[in-house]
């Protein structure tokens, strides 16, 4: 059903359902969604909880991923999301959007835009993506102090800090910060960037306890694993950050560019999703049927008396 009928909607807070998801058996699985479309396709698929990625989302907009997008920015992402899917949603904070304040003010306007958790990075700005070089880390210190920050603003967030640390600083530094973090608050952790299979199951076992995250995004410094093989390294969650807009950017780049040579649509028409295929995604004919269930015509009866 549309997400307009409240008996419909998910009584739990987000966050909480997060967590329960994140207790069951197996590794949870998290693909990135850049809009409410690609969440309902992923809903259609079988996922039960989604991930929206800064880099996903500031690309969409035509952007770098330099931590130039704002709190208002990806709240309407959130909102989107969220309300077309109904999942529980895991939102990239970036570096927090600032120093505690900022970041407290980021958890309770995700929150209420609907995000389940929310994991924020041991950066600073101008940010870059975990996968390229040269980033600057913030002071183990300053870090744990947004943590902190984070976990005090929230009413049910799940809160998971990430550190880019092991470039700079080795395993034993991203592992030592990691630590710092949970001890001010962090719910769980995402060690990103590491780039064999070794590095994930030394930093798994140096966090015995401690739910981590992994990141399998393409084109980066991590080799291919499937969820299952994160799952034996030690891992409870996995996301698939942009993968779901670079499919998108590849199809709409083919489309133009057959639009330009051909003059048309003709010669792709068995690559694009059918108008019967959007409706049934959207819901569209339950839209209709529940607009239609609630405003009913009133026929007029008999006629209204002349005033003077």
């Amino acid at each position: 059903m549309p997400y307009l009928v409240a008996a419909d909607l998910p009584c739990a807070p987000a966050g909480r359902r997060f967590r329960e998801m994140l207790a069951r058996p197996g590794i949870l699985q998290l693909p990135g969604v850049h809009n409410g479309m690609a969440a309902l396709q992923a809903r259609a698929a079988g996922f039960d909880a989604l991930y929206l990625s800064g880099a996903a989302m500031s690309a969409s907009m035509g952007l770098p991923d330099l931590g130039v997008i704002t709190v208002e920015d990806v709240s309407f992402f959130v909102r989107q999301i969220s309300r077309a899917s109904g999942l529980p949603l895991l939102v990239d904070g970036d570096t927090g959007y600032g120093e505690a304040l900022n970041v407290m003010h980021m958890v309770r306007a995700f929150e209420d835009a609907g995000a389940a958790a929310v994991h924020i990075e041991d950066q600073i700005l101008p940010k870059k993506c975990g996968h390229l070089n040269d980033k600057k880390l913030a002071s183990p210190h300053d870090m744990a102090a947004k943590v902190a920050a984070a976990a005090k603003a929230r009413r049910h967030l799940f809160i998971i800090a990430r550190t880019d640390a092991a470039a700079s600083e080795g395993l034993d530094g991203a592992v030592a910060r990691a630590r710092q973090y949970i001890a001010a608050g962090a719910d769980a952790i995402f060690p990103e960037a590491l780039h064999d299979a070794e590095m994930f199951r030394a930093f798994a076992r140096a966090m015995p306890g401690v739910p981590l995250l992994a990141n399998m995004t393409e084109f980066g410094r991590t080799p291919f694993f499937t969820a299952s093989e994160f799952e034996v390294m030690g891992y409870r969650m996995v996301i698939w950050p942009v993968s779901s807009l670079r499919v998108a950017n590849k199809a709409q780049s083919d489309l133009y560019a057959a639009i330009r040579r051909d003059g048309g649509t003709q010669n792709m028409l068995d690559r694009m999703q059918t108008r019967a295929e959007l409706y049934q995604t959207i819901g569209y004919h339950e839209f209709e049927a529940l607009d239609s269930s609630i405003i009913e015509t009133v026929v007029p009866q008999g006629m209204p008396q002349r005033r003077q």
